[in-house]
């Protein structure tokens, strides 16, 4: 293709010249195929990329077509149920939600539902009231004086530095309309998280914001935003579902000056946030630096995240918190589904147990040690919808997070350029053009109305299922595709040989 290109290059070089120098005219088209030729022979010069090596000029197409590959894909070619980590029904649910618009779909699922990967509610015949009033969950054991009413639905760990100022802003004054609480992400909580909102303040492995000079956990530090009045509650992270034993990771595009001076960091440069504490390196360890931030905080709900890996490590955490007679009062459970800013494919495909095993796992561990009723169970993992918060609740959880839901609500079209800081709507972006495409008051609106109509739809569910409260949701309220397999053995005869037709 190279040779073809300068044949054919040189070709029209001459003939439009020959044109020019006879008739006068066509001297555009002169400049424009030499810079083409020079174009050309540079890509044909140059060792780094094959593809324009091989093909002058036209290689560009094929780094065009890459870039909007996203776009055709989400588009032009992908159908209402396809989409990945989301569907498009499942976008256009949220944003029609977030919007406060009519959020019904005609004509039918779209859905096979005849297979045996179908799930369901077993709806009742005989439903119940529909409650107005949106579920709340107290959070605080035995040791905790400062329990905390959360809602069932609220906004899980996304960082400032991960997301942009106005979006952080956003998701607090929604949190603020709405009574439910911003969960600030490991990168720190600063003064765009403190918009009146409620607060859970996510203590990572970088200790940003409670860091000492070598990078280590600062007591001092810790106490003094811990005892701020809208920090409701503690989360110490020990992992991520989308990259459980790797610490976070903040690109280098994304950290500006401003975060890396929030951070104690270096800025443009990648921060990579260690892969485990330097405060605790056992479980022994973890469960006294529970009591200590309990100490610190004056007794507010202290509780950790992580992504199920190794069980026995959890029932050994589990066996601590007895021997101490310490115990966190929640767990945050995440799946190796969860969704983040930036992570190794390697780890976001295949490290860490999927949401719902996990969620069944530590349940039924809490309950057979005994200490379930110590402890509230928290979840987060592509909640995004009332369906999956009342199948969450029946899992074993008390209460939900979403990040990529109210991601949703903020306008997040699914673009997948979270990490390169090119978000084209302002969400995942620290470029400043971009980021004021993204109005705060008008998003605000949004995310309060994403929770409040998520959260009725879930009490709709709940009323279809004859059921008057969350407490009375258990897994028998559904019913999976392979229980069909089941009735029709009950109810078809093996054959019809005996049958009179009419």
């Amino acid at each position: 293709m190279r040779q073809k290109f300068f044949v054919l290059g040189i070709t029209a070089l001459i003939i439009t010249s020959i044109i020019y120098f006879y008739f006068n005219t066509g001297l555009i088209f002169i400049i424009l195929i030499t810079i083409l030729l020079i174009i050309g022979i540079a890509n044909s010069s140059q060792h780094k990329h094959a593809i324009l090596r091989n093909f002058p000029v036209l290689g560009y197409f094929r780094y065009l077509f890459e870039t909007i590959a996203p776009e055709i894909q989400q588009y032009f070619i992908e159908r209402s149920t396809d989409g990945k980590p989301f569907s498009r029904n499942q976008r256009t649910l949220a944003y029609q939600r977030a919007k406060n618009i009519d959020a019904t779909t005609p004509f039918g699922t779209q859905l096979n539902l005849n297979q045996s990967s179908y799930e369901g509610i077993k709806h009742s015949i005989f439903p119940a009231k529909v409650n107005e009033e949106l579920p709340r969950v107290l959070v605080g054991g035995p040791d905790c004086t400062q329990p905390y009413s959360a809602s069932l639905l609220n906004i899980s760990a996304m960082s400032f530095g991960s997301l942009s100022q106005n979006a952080i802003m956003a998701l607090n004054k929604g949190a603020l309309q709405g009574k439910f609480y911003h969960n600030t992400g490991e990168g720190g909580l600063t003064e765009f998280h403190q918009q009146g909102g409620d607060i859970t303040w996510q203590i990572g492995t970088g200790y940003f914001g409670c860091r000492d000079d070598r990078g280590g956990f600062d007591g001092g530090k810790f106490a003094e935003k811990a005892n701020l009045p809208e920090v409701k509650m503690i989360e110490i992270k020990l992992s991520q579902g989308a990259k459980p034993g790797h610490g976070g990771v903040l690109p280098a595009a994304k950290n500006t000056v401003e975060i890396a001076k929030i951070r104690g960091v270096q800025p443009h440069t990648t921060i990579l946030s260690p892969p485990g504490h330097a405060a605790f390196s056992d479980t022994k360890g973890l469960i006294e630096f529970i009591a200590k931030l309990r100490l610190l905080s004056n007794g507010k709900p202290i509780g950790f995240k992580l992504c199920i890996g190794e069980t026995s490590e959890f029932e050994m955490i589990c066996q601590e918190m007895i021997t101490q007679n310490c115990f966190p009062d929640f767990i945050t459970v995440d799946g190796a589904e969860g969704g983040t800013g930036a992570a190794p494919l390697e780890f976001a495909d295949g490290v860490g147990m999927p949401f719902e095993p996990a969620l069944i796992f530590v349940n039924k561990t809490l309950v057979r040690f005994g200490i379930r009723d110590k402890i509230r169970i928290i979840c987060s993992g592509k909640i995004i919808s009332g369906y999956s918060i009342l199948k969450a609740v029946a899992l074993g959880a008390d209460m939900c997070n979403s990040a990529r839901g109210f991601m949703f609500s903020l306008g997040c079209i699914q673009a997948l350029r979270c990490n390169n800081n090119t978000c084209p709507t302002g969400v995942a972006a620290q470029d400043k053009m971009l980021i004021k495409g993204l109005v705060v008051t008008d998003k605000s609106e949004r995310v309060f109305h994403f929770h409040k109509n998520t959260l009725h739809a879930a009490n709709e569910l709940l009323a279809a299922a004859g059921k008057k409260s969350f407490a009375d949701v258990d897994i028998n309220i559904f019913m999976r595709g392979d229980e069909f397999t089941h009735l029709s053995d009950l109810f078809f005869p093996d054959n019809l040989k005996n049958v009179t037709r009419h």
